[in-house]
């Protein structure tokens, strides 16, 4: 998106923002639900704060700028000269694939099990100064960026989407299709009611019983570097 226009889809949103190089996801968290607020609001009005301000401090002026109610977690990636930068709040993250293997992974931040960091205007809502701010030196050629949502790490194992890369790129790289097909999986499993998951395994350790997948918005974007 040439623009750099946020989108929505459901809970989450996100935006491309091609001049700059950078991309962006975030996921609404959907327990506002409760109180008849619109979930999904925030996180777009977020992304789009974003995108106004992604040649300053993008997330802390989006942030400021966002007065919906409600509340999102968000990643941010940007790349220049073979580095990568990235801001991220919870548990959207971010994966760096190299010959079809992760070569890096982005912490998630929890404050305990099913419950992210999340920008809002709440008083118990997080803050932009609590996010993880990464810097990742020497991407190269072919190195594929995967961006995701919770409804997509909470879904898929990391060799899921090894596999899915390894595959889908044999004929060349087309990150449109390759996001796509994870994120078709990542529902996939969402809905699946006996299925071994991130989600399940982080259930358990939680003293909690959960053999199936986590059903939420699921946002995938997709890149690679090029020479």
């Amino acid at each position: 998106d040439k623009a750099g226009n946020a989108q929505s889809q459901g809970d989450d949103a996100h935006f491309v923002f091609a001049e700059k190089n950078t991309i962006g996801v975030a996921d609404g968290v959907g327990g506002w639900a409760r109180y008849g607020v619109d979930t999904g609001k925030y996180a777009h009005q977020l992304m789009s704060n974003v995108v106004t301000a992604v040649q300053r401090q993008a997330l802390e002026e989006g942030f400021l700028n966002t007065k919906a109610i409600g509340s999102s977690t968000a990643c941010i990636v940007t790349f220049k000269d073979y580095y990568l930068r990235a801001i991220n709040v919870g548990n959207s993250g971010f994966m760096i694939f190299r010959n079809s293997k992760c070569v890096y992974k982005s912490l998630i931040q929890q404050h305990g099990f099913n419950y992210p960091y999340q920008l809002g205007n709440s008083m118990t809502c997080d803050k932009p100064c609590s996010a993880i701010v990464t810097m990742v030196e020497g991407l190269l050629p072919r190195d594929i960026i995967v961006l995701g949502t919770g409804g997509l790490l909470d879904n898929m194992f990391t060799a899921e989407i090894e596999d899915i890369i390894s595959k889908g790129t044999l004929e060349g790289v087309n990150t449109e299709k390759l996001a796509s097909t994870i994120a078709h999986l990542a529902l996939f499993n969402s809905m699946d009611e006996n299925v071994d998951s991130p989600f399940a395994q982080a259930a358990w350790l939680a003293g909690l019983k959960h053999n199936e997948g986590k059903r939420d918005d699921i946002m995938v974007i997709a890149g690679h570097v090029i020479a």
